[in-house]
């Protein structure tokens, strides 16, 4: 018998509703598959609006033609994961529904299959979104990409799982982690401790994703040796990166200049990924972002990949998505009240 046999059992119901039996023949699998106390499956019909059933080894899912096929090909497309060995977590489940949702054609085992990296913790580094699988190809492809879009995306996240994975294979000798320290400016001489001190805290989220991959002792030591270095963007200038993954992060913040100044650094065997959100931008007025002039003027060049993120590629808690909805309903009623 097949692993999975697809029964139809396509049941009349009431108007436009209709009912489709699927059996699945591995009862561990089906188990991991409806999730813990079925939680899985509870996840699933709230967010298609369909009723699902579970008798024994099969589950029935019961609403309109569209519902039935999208729900259909989800529970296929999961199962087969599992069957690979893929370990499914709920957060897997919501990216699933989210991917299938706006493309029932997509395969998710070619994303959720792409092992970036394994960290210390033995977790996992994958794409969980099409843009993410596209902003993994094109840095593996690619010497320079640019990666834009809100917080959230796993931007990057992502970009420094390929940075010390390209390590750790010996692609590269060396990972640069380099940020405008846009926010110290001219009060930076008020701040207490040497410069280092100084624009330290403005390099803490780097650090965080750092040690979230890597365990603190071979984190440190690799800093220390100057294999791994993590600097402000303004460390960068007269430098020259030879076998080098270098990756510029807040990239909406460094201004015109320090963008030329930092995609001219590159040297042999290197590759650079810039992130930012230009949305977000945080300098003086007057001054130009160089990650929009670059998008501008850079695009054309062969050799150089923009890739573009929106708010559904968000890797976040999913209360994150309601609190970010309820805060643009809220400003979209202040402007209307201004009007």
């Amino acid at each position: 018998m097949n692993q999975k046999q697809i029964i139809f059992d396509k049941q009349k119901l009431s108007e436009g509703v209709e009912r489709k039996s699927i059996t699945f023949s591995d009862p561990e699998l089906l188990r991991a598959l409806c999730g813990q106390g079925n939680s899985h499956l509870r996840m699933i019909q709230e967010r298609l609006a369909v009723n699902l059933y579970l008798r024994g080894n099969v589950i029935t899912i019961e609403g309109t033609d569209w519902e039935i096929e999208l729900c259909e090909t989800l529970l296929n497309q999961l199962y087969d994961l599992l069957k690979s060995r893929f370990p499914l977590f709920p957060d897997d489940v919501d990216y699933s529904i989210r991917i299938l949702g706006h493309d029932k054609s997509v395969n998710l085992k070619k994303i959720f299959k792409d092992e970036v990296f394994i960290s210390s913790k033995k977790k996992i580094i994958t794409p969980k979104t099409i843009n993410q699988k596209e902003y993994i190809d094109a840095i593996r492809r690619f010497d320079i990409v640019f990666g834009i879009g809100p917080a959230g995306t796993g931007k990057t996240y992502l970009a420094m799982a390929m940075a010390i994975a390209s390590l750790l294979k010996k692609q590269v000798n060396r990972v640069v982690l380099a940020r405008p320290a846009v926010e110290a400016g001219e009060h930076l001489g008020f701040l207490p401790g040497d410069l280092y001190e100084k624009v330290n805290p403005y390099l803490r989220p780097l650090y965080d994703a750092l040690h979230d991959m890597m365990d603190f002792d071979s984190a440190s030591r690799l800093i220390q040796q100057g294999v791994i270095e993590v600097a402000p963007l303004a460390f960068m200038r007269g430098r020259t990166l030879n076998d080098s993954f270098v990756i510029l992060d807040e990239a909406q913040n460094a201004t015109s200049e320090q963008m030329k100044m930092f995609l001219t650094r590159l040297g042999f065997s290197s590759k650079a990924v810039i992130t930012g959100d230009v949305t977000q931008t945080d300098l003086p007025e007057g001054k130009i972002s160089g990650l929009i002039e670059a998008r501008d003027i850079l695009s054309h060049i062969k050799g150089i990949r923009f890739v573009n993120f929106s708010k559904e590629d968000v890797i976040r808690h999913p209360l994150v998505q309601e609190i970010i909805e309820a805060y643009e309903n809220m400003e979209n009623k202040r402007r209307g009240g201004e009007v």
